[in-house]
């Protein structure tokens, strides 16, 4: 049978349509196989107290569940809200809430309160003292009391140890919770660190230092915790209120952008996601129930995707 010339060309065209066709159909199969492998990932950044306490076997925990990574960074509760604010990162660490005086970004996330936390006086294992007031607290991070001497101990010179910034998480709490004054300072040769964990190793190398950081991470170093006013920073006594410093522990996120980190915030608030933050010594929703509607400090409440729940726990 004899084809002629326009017929060969359009089953050539025909066939070269179909092989086009084809490959950029794999193209797109392919691409759409690597995206759904990027996605099996999330960036976490922010708190380093959150991180040590119980983000690390939360992160472990939520892989076997779901075969989903969270890759972990520190920088602080200020970069944990400016990452997940920008994009940075998927979701982000904070121990203290966003600021309506800090970057309108702040403002572009949503919190979820993941579990409590509480700021704690932390001093070498070798100091005798152990036991403060809240007075004395102030006093000494402002040295006005300067001797170790004046608080029971030994004949030598407190070494008072910060974090650097009034608005990183330890920070800001601390002039919240402690000294009761945001635009209130340390004393003038206070040594200032850049994050919580330098702070905590040079109190374990230094046996007259003090410093101030968060009880869920303080348990996990060579420290020795101080009680307020008689009252150790259990977690009974945490989550009862008993203890003064307590203070949630934040995730800030965009729920509405970004599916695989409410996800994964659905995953903490849950029962499996909350016997693992318990493992790991930190207070969680249901022991700190009472704390919901005592803590005074939220700046704004409509921010926080869980607030009906933990403000109304029932104690």
């Amino acid at each position: 049978m004899k084809v002629n010339n326009w017929t060969h060309r359009f089953l050539l065209l025909g066939m070269l349509f179909s092989f086009t066709a084809a490959v950029l159909m794999a193209t797109v199969l392919m691409s759409t196989a690597v995206i759904a492998q990027e996605n099996q990932s999330l960036r976490w950044r922010g708190c380093g107290i959150s991180k040590n306490a119980f983000m690390e076997s939360c992160a472990e925990a939520y892989q076997k569940d779901t075969n989903i990574s969270v890759l972990l960074s520190g920088g602080g509760a200020t970069l944990g809200i400016e990452a997940a604010a920008e994009g940075g990162a998927d979701i982000g660490g904070t121990c203290r809430a966003c600021l309506k005086s800090r970057k309108e970004n702040e403002l572009d996330v949503k919190l979820a309160i993941v579990a409590w936390d509480a700021l704690v006086a932390v001093v070498h294992p070798s100091n005798p003292v152990s036991n403060i007031t809240r007075e004395q607290v102030r006093q000494v991070l402002q040295q006005k009391i300067t001797n170790w001497k004046e608080l029971g101990g030994l004949d030598a010179r407190i070494v008072v140890v910060v974090r650097r910034g009034k608005v990183s998480g330890v920070g800001y709490c601390t002039r919240l919770l402690i000294l009761e004054d945001y635009d209130a300072d340390y004393g003038p040769t206070a040594v200032r660190l850049n994050s919580s964990g330098p702070v905590e190793k040079l109190v374990e190398r230094q046996p007259n230092a003090i410093a101030i950081t968060g009880v869920s991470s303080a348990k996990k170093r060579e420290l020795k915790v101080l009680s307020i006013d008689g009252k150790k920073p259990t977690v009974a006594n945490i989550g009862s209120g008993d203890y003064p410093y307590y203070r949630p522990l934040y995730i800030a996120y965009k729920p509405q952008k970004n599916l695989s980190a409410s996800k994964f915030v659905e995953w903490l608030l849950s029962p499996k996601g909350q016997t693992v933050i318990q493992e790991q010594g930190t207070v969680t929703l249901q022991q700190g129930k009472k704390l919901g509607s005592l803590y005074k400090h939220y700046e704004d409440v409509n921010q926080i995707t869980n607030y009906a729940m933990i403000s109304h726990s029932s104690p």
